[in-house]
């Protein structure tokens, strides 16, 4: 064998290991020097490259991109912030209940890749919450529903203080500027998506009595009468009214019980009703008879109907018009409330 062999052997070998080496270096190395990386990529990383789960509590730069883009699907409000919120979660929770995935409200890796996918790259402006008009919904000279249920909603704001009118007027215009300026959005006069959302999320469905400018008569309605179903029974008026959404739909006149056995007063709801219902205690027939508080109960009464208000129930409200608690017993549903008050 040669003399030089064993130098060329160790010459192989040194080349060996340097492009060993240089392999390695390719392969460990991070992205070049002004190479980017994708803010979706990297957001929810951590500075080891390993993916950091986001969750409740969480803070910073990577909550904000990933609540723009619940906002993209509709889970999550278009204003964003740097905390990971119960609102945040909830979205990320409803993500993934969708898919059959363990609904927890953590966005792990697997979540994070999903929601990157069917999204876009949000924009600077709705990274920070600079809003630009959307196409008007509702504009002026538009009439109908819908601008009742605006200006009634404007209404409860307290913009606007005109009537219900069903017409996008001057006025209406006004009221949606003042709305638009307290919600810092832009301010157009006119009722996009974004400003019907928030007026929506800001106010409760109008009653029919808010839509159409019904007033009620006789004493004011207790505030407690004013939402939902109501037998609204004032002591006061000596009057039962049955309201629904805040619209009296019927009035008849009540007496009630003696000093010694008083109709128990405040809120109620009716828990049992029998059509032709005899008291087991004083043996009198009860017709119609709407359970409320114990044995009390709103019920037509032949003796109201004979003498007046030359007596007193036994604790009961009494009807005297027997076609008008037959109609009210038919409509009336078990909950439904029973307000007795007086005015």
């Amino acid at each position: 064998m040669p003399r030089h062999t064993p130098f060329r052997a160790r010459a192989l070998l040194a080349a060996l290991l340097c492009g060993v080496t240089g392999l390695a270096a390719v392969v460990t190395a991070g992205p070049a020097a002004g190479s980017s990386v994708s803010p979706s990529v990297s957001a929810a990383s951590s500075s080891a490259g390993a993916f950091a789960p986001l969750r409740l509590g969480d803070r910073g730069w990577a909550v904000r991109v990933l609540q723009s883009r619940l906002h993209q699907l509709d889970l999550h409000s278009e204003v964003v912030t740097s905390r990971f919120d119960a609102e945040t979660r909830d979205g990320v929770a409803t993500f993934q209940r969708r898919r059959g995935w363990t609904s927890d409200g953590v966005v792990d890796e697997r979540t994070w890749r999903r929601i990157v996918a069917l999204t876009t790259e949000p924009t600077t402006e709705a990274l920070h919450n600079v809003y630009t008009p959307g196409r008007p919904l509702l504009q002026r000279g538009d009439s109908g529903l819908r601008v009742r249920q605006v200006q009634a909603r404007l209404q409860q704001a307290r913009l606007y203080d005109g009537e219900v009118t069903g017409r996008f007027s001057a006025r209406t215009v006004a009221a949606v500027q003042a709305f638009q300026t307290r919600q810092r959005i832009p301010v157009t006069g006119e009722v996009d998506r974004r400003t019907l959302t928030r007026l929506e999320g800001s106010t409760r469905a109008p009653t029919r009595a808010e839509l159409f400018n019904i007033v009620a008569q006789g004493p004011p309605l207790d505030p407690r009468c004013t939402t939902g179903r109501a037998m609204c029974i004032d002591k006061t008026s000596r009057s039962l009214r049955w309201v629904v959404d805040g619209v009296v739909l019927e009035t008849v006149e009540v007496r009630f019980g003696s000093d010694e056995l008083p109709t128990r007063e405040g809120a109620f709801s009716v828990f049992r009703k029998s059509r032709d219902h005899v008291s087991s205690l004083y043996d009198t027939p009860m017709p119609f008879a709407m359970f409320f508080s114990g044995g009390q109960a709103v019920h037509y009464s032949p003796d109201f109907a004979a003498n007046g208000y030359d007596g007193a129930s036994h604790g009961c409200v009494n009807v005297r018009d027997r076609a008008k608690v037959a109609w009210l017993f038919d409509r009336v549903r078990l909950g439904d409330k029973v307000i007795v008050h007086r005015s």
